[in-house]
């Protein structure tokens, strides 16, 4: 494999063994064919966040892939400088629309796909504010309700059960769908990586939904999308981020996971 493919990191394998329930499979949830791969190139994707580590790192990577990106910031400014940092280290051209930023307002309103990446005491009110241009939008949650003690980091309770529930209750006319959790910001931002190994769990109740994450998620490089489930499952995907930064800091390194036994 050439140097540049992949630096040193660690996979957390999940395995084991699955129960058939009594009650019969959801059958919505059964894949009998692949899903045709939802078309992303029409798309805009807003990043709220985006000029934060793990917002920006999406953005950067997105927008390396092809993809037309938009940051959102509460400072206009802030978010354009932004994104002409990125555009400068993804390499696109001058003039080139392909990533610009503006106010968390006008990302949303010029968004098709919205992804959050914002500090979890900053979650509530932010989407609070933007529940009417998010009415019907595709809603990426990837926020980690996390506390860190002397001890190390823990999930923190949520009453709704998640960050993603949360935000599906604040947003009763978006598609909500979690994921992006355990990407690390440090992978994301340096492009000399070109190929980032690890699986994106996606949950939601929307499989259309779903599919069109998950495709966001397989346009990275080496990144694959994985549905997990609905998203009352988002709670321990979001605690799991916890155990993996405790990973990080043991062996210093920047842990994914893979799910084995996919076709």
């Amino acid at each position: 494999m050439p140097p540049n493919q992949r630096r040193p990191t660690s996979v957390v394998t999940i395995f084991g063994t699955l129960y058939a329930s009594s009650a019969g499979p959801d059958t919505e949830d059964i894949v009998t064919e692949p899903a045709a791969a939802p078309e992303l190139t029409t798309l805009t994707i807003g990043v709220l966040g985006g000029t934060g580590p793990q917002g920006k790192g999406l953005a950067l990577r997105w927008a390396a892939a092809g993809l037309r990106v938009v940051i959102g910031s509460r400072d206009a400014g802030r978010a354009e400088k932004s994104a002409g940092e990125l555009a400068e280290q993804a390499g696109l051209a001058a003039g080139n629309d392909a990533i610009s930023g503006t106010d968390n307002a006008g990302c949303v309103t010029r968004a098709d796909v919205v992804l959050v990446a914002v500090p979890w005491d900053a979650h509530d009110a932010l989407l609070t504010s933007l529940r009417e241009p998010l009415a019907g939008k595709i809603v990426v949650d990837c926020v980690n309700p996390l506390g860190f003690g002397k001890q190390g980091p823990y999930p923190l309770n949520v009453a709704d059960g998640s960050a993603a529930q949360r935000a599906a209750a604040l947003l009763p006319e978006s598609r909500v769908t979690a994921a992006f959790h355990h990407v690390s910001a440090v992978t994301l931002a340096d492009l000399s990586i070109t190929h980032v190994d690890l699986d994106v769990l996606v949950l939601g109740d929307d499989r259309a939904a779903t599919d069109q994450v998950r495709a966001l998620a397989d346009a990275i490089p080496g990144v694959r999308g994985v549905y997990g489930g609905r998203l009352r499952n988002a709670g321990q995907v979001e605690a799991l981020t916890a155990n993996l930064i405790a990973v990080n800091r043991r062996y210093r390194t920047h842990a994914g996971i893979r799910i084995t036994g996919l076709p």
